[in-house]
């Protein structure tokens, strides 16, 4: 049995010959691999009925589960995504820049894969499929850390996609599954030979990462996301839209967890929502006033402002203004995904304005803060942090760039000296 050491040496030598691939060779890659996942669909619902026996009898909370259940239905959607991948162009190699210095000197800014990516992942076997196709297609090799409870289903998904990719030609330790939390220790000691760790978990524990490693490290920290009704909103569509933020997949980051409420309007507004969200029995944890309005709410305390539930729990709160919203959001939320509803453009242009998070919504649900759903094919993560790649992360944000400089014997001295001049056109 390999080392972690090991795994990460031959990930990078297979990094280096998976970038020298033609796309054509990746494309046919992710076509057998699409078609060995079909193939095998029986037996990864198998191995995921075990996980989730398992599971439940471990106690595992409810969100949880539906993060590690993948039946049928859920294997058809995520093998949609590889198909929107094979079918997307390549971008590895793509001209970013092309300027001419001199006549005979012409610089290129092209697109690179990164080259070895370590992955620290929920229990979310959907999650692997993605993240291993997408590195294909971006031409990274990848080194996977999936959680506990999904051991059977990431066992096996590996397995089918790492014999369907050698047998498409892909080279040896192109991907990789450790399981324990030895080996991802020993994985963040990689630096030698990872070139990015994307962890997907909390503000805590991607801190640990940052502070663990030399690895440069992607953040994907809490989704504590908010929807704002502002003053002019429309209820009905507010009703609609808090509906689908808090209850359409509850365990995902992007899930709406705090609801803030123009004060003008909470009168009206939250009885409306209590009686919307009790078609789900969600929990409503009311702020301060708030509480004036919901007669079947919990008192909340601050600490919620800052919890991500990924349950049918959601805060609501009173703000004064569209400016405390935005403050509030700016203050406790975590750069995730947050919206406003409103009729009013200038509330709209000033929310969009003021609030730093990835993704900044309008009368739409925050649940669109997904790859798939952004036209990416897939995702990572959704990265939460101020340096691109910001928001969720395909393929794009898997590559970084190069510069290939071709010349005719050009000499610095000669330019140096006056002999020749640079002239800085700008090609491309």
């Amino acid at each position: 049995m390999k080392s972690v050491k090991e795994i990460a040496a031959l990930a990078k030598q297979s990094s280096f010959l998976l970038g020298a691939l033609s796309a054509q060779a990746r494309r046919e890659a992710l076509i057998a691999i699409l078609k060995a996942l079909t193939d095998s669909k029986q037996d990864i619902v198998a191995a995921n009925e075990a996980d989730m026996e398992a599971a439940v009898e471990a106690g595992l909370p409810g969100p949880l589960l539906d993060r590690l259940h993948f039946d049928d239905a859920h294997i058809t959607d995520t093998l949609k995504g590889i198909e929107d991948l094979i079918s997307m162009d390549d971008m590895v190699g793509a001209e970013l820049e092309v300027k001419e210095l001199d006549s005979d000197l012409l610089l290129k800014k092209v697109t690179a894969p990164i080259g070895v990516i370590g992955i620290i992942f929920e229990a979310r076997p959907d999650a692997l499929v993605q993240i291993a196709a997408l590195c294909i297609k971006s031409a990274n090799a990848v080194i996977l850390k999936g959680g506990s409870e999904a051991e059977k289903t990431n066992g096996l998904l590996t397995q089918i996609i790492e014999n369907a990719g050698l047998s498409a030609g892909l080279p040896k330790g192109f991907i990789s599954l450790i399981t324990t939390r030895t080996e991802t220790s020993e994985m963040l000691q990689c630096h030698e030979s990872i070139n990015l760790i994307i962890p997907r978990g909390s503000n805590e524990f991607v801190r640990y990462i940052m502070d663990t490693s030399q690895i440069p490290v992607m953040g994907h920290s809490d989704g504590i996301c908010h929807v704002y009704i502002d003053k002019d909103a429309d209820l009905d569509l507010a009703l609609t839209l808090v509906f689908d933020s808090k209850t359409q997949y509850v365990a995902a980051c992007n899930a709406v967890e705090t609801l803030l409420v123009h004060k003008d309007i909470a009168a009206e507004a939250l009885p409306l929502i209590e009686k919307e969200l009790s078609k789900k029995d969600v929990e409503i944890r009311a702020f301060g006033d708030a509480a004036e309005y919901l007669s079947g709410s919990i008192a909340a305390t601050e600490q919620d402002f800052a919890t991500e539930y990924l349950d049918l729990i959601i805060t609501v709160a009173l703000v004064e203004d569209i400016d405390e919203a935005i403050n509030h959001i700016n203050s406790y939320g975590s750069h995730h995904t947050d919206s406003i509803i409103s009729k009013d453009e200038a509330a709209i242009k000033r929310f969009f304005a003021g609030v730093d998070s990835a993704g900044v919504y309008a009368n739409c649900s925050t649940r669109f803060a997904d790859g798939y759903r952004y036209g990416l094919g897939a995702e990572v993560g959704i990265s939460t942090g101020k340096l691109p790649p910001r928001g969720p992360v395909g393929i794009e944000g898997l590559l970084t760039y190069k510069y290939e400089l071709r010349g005719n014997g050009n000499i610095v001295a000669d330019y140096s000296s006056g002999k020749k001049s640079f002239h800085f056109k700008r090609l491309s």
